[in-house]
């Protein structure tokens, strides 16, 4: 039976799903991966199949990046859909999952519509939205079709996003079923410490005034209303070795948490070098809270890793703190520098592909992503270890044009990425006539 609409990929060394390489070949049919062997041949493929020469590289489930602000609509001067997701493809990531905070705020089925409508126009990669908690919005929190999660800030933001009273998050936590993901620093003990630093212009305040203290303090009210309701419950962008210990003793199987590559390899020494670049919510923090983060993710106490893109322009983030918004960018680095660690031995190349793809398709229960095995969708990234390439101003793909990692000297680069079957990213080429899809989310685990 003739095969079309495929790609042959030839002597990759092929990642697993009981984390073993294979040196051999895959083949994709019509978005989906058709088979995994040793060798296939080209005999019974459809002459228009396109194959793909891998010798040399590595090839891993595409990553899936679960924490980004887009911007769009309403802040598309910073970034836009079609240019993060283009920075996704260079990235290696095949599919993310997106933040409500845009203007207007994504908290009901008419905005969720909306972001469905421009991404399906505009986007690379394959896309999924959060729905965001407000104080009065609790019928579309468990009505609005389809979501990753619910998002509530419990602090570092203002507005109607921000849920910072108990009996506000208790009442959201006692209904419904969906998966919770908290934003966890606590608004009052901010606020205090803002008072207490007032007339600091040293962005190196940041990680004072927004200090373990307060990412602790909301943690843990988290995990008391997650435990009351059992309630599913993540805790976004893990920042501190005290949330870390604290999940260590007391991590309900309901609980997942995540960490950043920056709160993995940067700590507050960075202010000092890159300044403003270097300010985000929750802050970076010591090289203490690092190793902590470090071991608290290979042990499994951190189930997997994001990003938490956040792009601002070179001009806001050049007003003067406290002036200045917090966030970075980090789509288009995360894999490499994830993979770099992996090549230093700090961890292992399977691991970084759990942390970055099957463990964030397992949580969120988004089916057939994240392994490489038959039947499950085409999208992959051809990576290359052995070669190493710095972080370079000019070469960002990311509308705000610059990186925090600028200067690094990072292996694990995407060679291409494919996203259902079709090649989004060759060899630092972006096809711009790709297209993901939205993603679907399992009403119950697989």
């Amino acid at each position: 039976m003739p095969i079309s609409d495929a790609l042959l990929i030839r002597h990759a060394r092929i990642l697993l799903p009981d984390g073993t390489f294979l040196l051999g070949d895959l083949l994709t049919q019509n978005g989906k991966i058709a088979q995994v062997a040793p060798e296939i041949t080209a005999d019974d493929l459809d002459p228009a199949t396109t194959i793909i020469d891998a010798n040399g590289l590595t090839l891993l489930p595409g990553m899936i990046d679960p924490q980004v602000h887009f911007r769009e609509p309403g802040l598309e001067h910073k970034e836009d859909l079609f240019t993060a997701s283009c920075a996704c493809a260079r990235g290696g990531i095949t599919s993310f999952l997106e933040m409500p905070n845009t203007r207007p705020l994504t908290t009901d089925q008419a905005t969720l519509d909306d972001k469905l409508r421009r991404a399906s126009e505009k986007s690379l990669v394959n896309y999924g939205f959060f729905i965001g908690a407000t104080a009065d919005n609790l019928e579309s929190l468990l009505q609005v079709e389809p979501v990753c999660g619910i998002k509530i800030f419990m602090g570092s933001m203002h507005g109607a996003l921000l849920i910072d009273q108990e009996a506000l998050l208790e009442k959201i936590f006692a209904h419904g079923d969906r998966l919770i993901a908290v934003h966890a620093e606590d608004q009052a003990r901010i606020l205090q410490r803002r008072q207490e630093f007032a007339g600091c212009t040293d962005v190196a305040v940041h990680s004072q005034i927004q200090d373990n203290q307060a990412a602790l303090m909301a943690t843990q009210l988290a995990l008391k209303l997650s435990k009351k309701y059992q309630r599913r419950l993540h805790i976004l962008h893990m920042s501190t070795a005290e949330e870390a210990e604290l999940l260590r003793q007391d991590k309900p199987a309901w609980v997942t948490a995540e960490v950043t590559p920056q709160h993995l390899l940067l700590t507050t020494d960075a202010y000092a070098q890159i300044g403003t670049l270097a300010q985000m919510n929750p802050p970076l923090r010591s090289a203490h809270d690092n190793e902590v983060l470090w071991q608290a993710l290979r042990d499994g106490v951190i189930d997997f890793i994001a990003t938490d893109h956040a792009p601002h322009t070179l001009e806001e983030k050049a007003q003067g703190y406290p002036n200045t918004p917090s966030g970075m960018p980090g789509v288009e680095t995360s894999m490499a520098l994830m993979l770099t660690q992996a090549m230093q031995g700090r961890c292992t190349v399977p691991q970084v592909a759990h942390w970055m793809s099957s463990a964030v398709a397992k949580t969120y229960r988004i089916p057939n992503k994240g392994a490489i095995q038959p039947g499950y969708d085409a999208d992959l990234v051809l990576v290359d270890l052995d070669t190493y390439h710095p972080v370079k101003r000019e070469e960002v793909v990311s509308k705000c044009g610059w990186n925090s990692f600028e200067g690094w000297n990072l292996t694990g680069w995407a060679v291409m990425t494919i996203v259902g079957g079709q090649v989004a990213y060759d060899h630092g080429q972006l096809n711009p006539n790709v297209r993901g899809k939205a993603l679907q989310f399992d009403a119950v685990p697989s």
